[in-house]
């Protein structure tokens, strides 16, 4: 009988990158599940030992991460990117979370950068997650609870991250489905990923992100998006953007 892994880490990764992909890090019995975006059918090598290959033959992270769930074998999964280097103690603590709280079946924890700071603002303290606190989501801060999530029929809503024309908000989007499904999340204050300081954050305030931000308010509060959105330009740690970018933004036109 074979014994089920703990964890499963699903790397989302492109033929050209493939090579940067580097093995977690991680004691305990896991998968590694390397998933390579490759339209074109390039040849590359898969250098980590162990891992199993799934490989796509179109682009768009969400459909990386659709392929991760659904070919998962662990209890738990957590999302990675070709450079993101894993925190051991961390997702160890999230799991332990996870095993003493079987309600949840979502974890936001932390990121660090390159010189070990937290990435944004985050919460002190655990935390439910709920529409209005989780739109700052990255996926590689996320762990799930395999089972409650394929149960629930939760996938990534592929119109939207990183490879498709709205580059965002697909975490954001697969969060608000599994509340609205009745499933539960935290934050967790807890680092358990690496990840370099570029991100599509830095395309904040342009006319193209402004418009994808305002998609991804439609797609998860509907008629409320406007309410939303006004209350999304109030909070924001980035600088305002001009009141003509902000009306465009908070009406969608």
């Amino acid at each position: 009988m074979t014994t089920r892994p703990l964890l499963t880490f699903g790397f989302s990764t492109t033929a050209e990158r493939v090579k940067n992909l580097k093995a977690p890090n991680f004691t305990e019995d896991h998968e590694i599940l390397a998933l390579v975006q490759n339209p074109k059918e390039l040849s590359y090598v898969l250098e980590i030992p162990k891992a199993k290959l799934v490989q796509l033959s179109n682009i768009g992270v969400a459909k990386s991460r659709n392929a991760a769930i659904k070919h998962a074998a662990g209890e738990f999964l957590i999302f990675g990117d070709d450079d993101i280097v894993f925190k051991e103690e961390g997702i160890l603590e999230a799991i332990r979370y996870f095993q003493g709280h079987p309600e949840c079946s979502i974890i936001l924890a932390q990121a660090v950068d390159e010189t070990g700071s937290l990435r944004k603002r985050y919460t002190s303290k655990i935390t439910s997650l709920k529409l209005t606190n989780s739109a700052r989501a990255a996926t590689y801060e996320m762990l799930i609870r395999v089972d409650a999530i394929k149960n629930a029929g939760i996938t990534f809503d592929e119109n939207f991250g990183a490879g498709v024309e709205n580059y965002l908000g697909d975490e954001y989007i697969f969060i608000s489905d599994a509340l609205r499904a009745g499933l539960k999340g935290i934050h967790l204050p807890v680092v358990v990923a690496q990840h370099p300081t570029d991100s599509s954050g830095s395309r904040w305030g342009t006319d193209k992100d402004l418009k994808v931000r305002a998609k991804v308010f439609s797609r998860v509060f509907g008629p409320f998006a406007p309410i939303m959105r006004l209350g999304f330009l109030l909070k924001t740690d980035n600088k305002k953007p001009s009141l003509i970018k902000s009306l465009r933004f908070i009406f969608n036109y």
